[in-house]
C-alpha cells in the first residue's frame, strides 16, 4: 500500500514539474523591443515601448501568460506581408486593445477590450501587415482611432524597401 501511494505521489510530482517546466519555458520567450508612436491626423502623438513578435513562434505566443504590462507598453506583431489576420485571446490573461495596421502603418481596424482567455476569433476586417496589442482601455483613454498613423523602426524599415 505504501509503495502504491508513493508511486501516485511520484507520478503526480512528475506531471506537476513537467507542467511547471512547460509553463516556465512559455513565460520566458524572449522578445526584442523598440519605441513606437501613434499619431492622430490632428497631430497628437502617443509614445509606447513595444515588444516585437517577428518569428512564427513569437507571433503564436504573443502576450500569453502575462498577468501585467506597463501602461505605456505593448506588442507589435509583424506578419511580413499584408494579409487577413485572425487573433484570439487563448491563454492571455490581460484584456487587450488590438490595432490592425496596413503596410504603411495606418490603423485600419480596432478591437477594444478583447476578453481574456476567449477563443473567439478576432478578425482583422481585411488585409493587414501589423497588429499592435495594448492594455485594454488604452484606445478609449487616448482617443485612438482608425486612420491614426503608427511609426516605429520595424515599420519604417519595410517602407524603405
Amino acid at each position: 500500500m505504501k509503495s502504491a501511494i508513493l508511486a501516485l505521489f511520484l507520478v503526480g510530482a512528475t506531471v506537476s514539474s513537467s507542467f511547471a517546466a512547460q509553463t516556465a519555458a512559455q513565460q520566458s520567450m524572449a522578445f526584442d523591443s523598440e519605441p513606437l508612436s501613434i499619431a492622430s491626423p490632428k497631430g497628437q502623438a502617443h509614445k509606447f515601448t513595444v515588444e516585437l513578435a517577428l518569428t512564427p513562434p513569437q507571433l503564436e505566443f504573443g502576450l500569453m501568460y502575462r498577468d501585467k504590462m506597463p501602461a505605456d507598453h505593448g506588442m507589435l506583431f509583424d506578419f511580413g506581408t499584408s494579409r487577413p489576420v485572425m487573433m484570439w485571446m487563448k491563454n492571455t490573461e490581460l484584456p487587450l486593445d488590438m490595432l490592425f495596421l496596413d503596410q504603411k502603418g495606418v490603423v485600419t481596424h480596432i478591437q477594444e477590450n478583447a476578453v481574456p482567455f476567449s477563443e473567439t476569433i478576432i478578425n482583422s476586417g481585411g488585409p493587414v501587415a501589423y497588429v499592435i496589442e495594448l492594455n485594454g482601455g488604452v484606445v478609449k483613454k487616448l482617443g485612438l482611432a482608425v486612420g491614426d498613423k503608427v511609426t516605429s523602426a520595424t515599420i519604417s524599415a519595410k517602407l524603405k524597401k
